[in-house]
């Protein structure tokens, strides 16, 4: 059992700790159906009064909890979600697909353009509160393992350790043809260095967070001034992040670790979303056939609203009750 001065020196300490830059790239889009994604973009109930306390209860019995969260998590660090109440699906925002970065140029160019405008907030963005208590309840042997659809790094750097990016890592680039990985910034630099012309355009972090979208992009009209896309530098093949992109699959080893550590787990607790790409939404479902038991934290119904799941404990209230249920622990 977690003393409430054991939480409160172990959330105060991961915040000092903090020193890794957050980094954020683009989460994929589900295909949804229209029952589907009418549920999700139903107006979300109020929040739970005792949202802390029903969490801390389910917390309570159990020591080896896998936590997989969402793009909800991230926005009280100053980064939209894709369907929340101000999410970037209900401004009309269809973000780029696999395919079509892989097959289409003017598409890959108009990206990369609105990505050096976008991506400096994504990676000036820190840790919230909800972030340093999943790291909390980590380090105080609660949480076993941490399944992130988030590509922003945040988990990592308020201090979580066993972090399973399941979409991939937002602050990496990978050739699409030698494989080799490098760092998302240093691109940007070389990608900025190469199109000058349209220096003047990619403006401030604080510019870009004004237009700032979820897919570590920014909301571009003109981008005029950017001709020339940077090829891999180890054999002139095509760039693309590190993430997977709507389209594409998420890589087997990936799926096989997020498997194993719910083999194990006593608990799946979901914060911060609505379940609805079925990469997560699998994981819900095994935990529910396996018997273990499931909680999710999050604003508006989920995906689990449309099957059956028996004894699912669903608590509607911001990620930020997890902080306040951890130190009330």
């Amino acid at each position: 059992m977690l003393t409430r001065s054991t939480t409160m020196v172990l959330l105060m300490t991961l915040r000092r700790a903090s020193t890794i830059a957050p980094r954020v790239a683009w989460k994929p889009k589900a295909t949804l159906s229209g029952r589907l994604e009418g549920l999700l973009q139903a107006p979300a109930e109020k929040d739970d009064p005792a949202a802390a306390q029903r969490l801390a209860q389910w917390l309570s019995d159990k020591r080896n909890v896998v936590v997989l969260t969402g793009a909800g998590l991230s926005t009280d660090s100053g980064i939209p979600d894709y369907r929340g109440k101000a999410g970037s699906y209900r401004l009309g925002h269809v973000p780029i697909g696999h395919d079509e970065f892989m097959r289409n140029e003017s598409s890959r160019r108009r990206y990369w353009a609105r990505a050096l405008v976008g991506y400096p907030a994504f990676a000036a963005a820190k840790p919230n509160d909800a972030h340093f208590a999943v790291a909390a309840l980590e380090e105080a042997g609660v949480v076993s393992q941490v399944i992130t659809q988030n590509v922003d790094g945040l988990h990592e750097a308020a201090g979580s350790r066993k972090v399973i990016p399941l979409h991939g890592r937002g602050y990496r680039v990978q050739c699409m043809s030698c494989g080799a990985e490098s760092c998302r910034g240093e691109y940007h630099s070389t990608l900025a260095a190469r199109n000058p012309n349209y220096a003047g355009v990619i403006g401030s972090a604080r510019d870009g967070a004004q237009a700032l979208r979820p897919d570590a992009d920014a909301a571009v009209d003109d981008i005029s001034g950017f001709d020339d896309i940077a090829p891999c530098g180890a054999c002139g093949g095509l760039i693309k992040p590190a993430v997977t992109f709507f389209g594409d699959v998420v890589p087997k080893d990936r799926v096989e670790a997020c498997s194993a550590a719910l083999d194990d787990a006593d608990g799946l607790l979901c914060i911060g979303t609505s379940l609805a790409v079925y990469s997560a939404f699998r994981f819900a479902r095994r935990a529910r056939d396996d018997g273990t038991p499931i909680c999710i934290l999050n604003r508006g119904p989920t995906r689990c609203d449309t099957e059956d799941f028996p004894g699912l404990t669903k608590v509607n209230a911001g990620v930020a009750a997890l902080a306040e249920a951890v130190v009330g622990m």
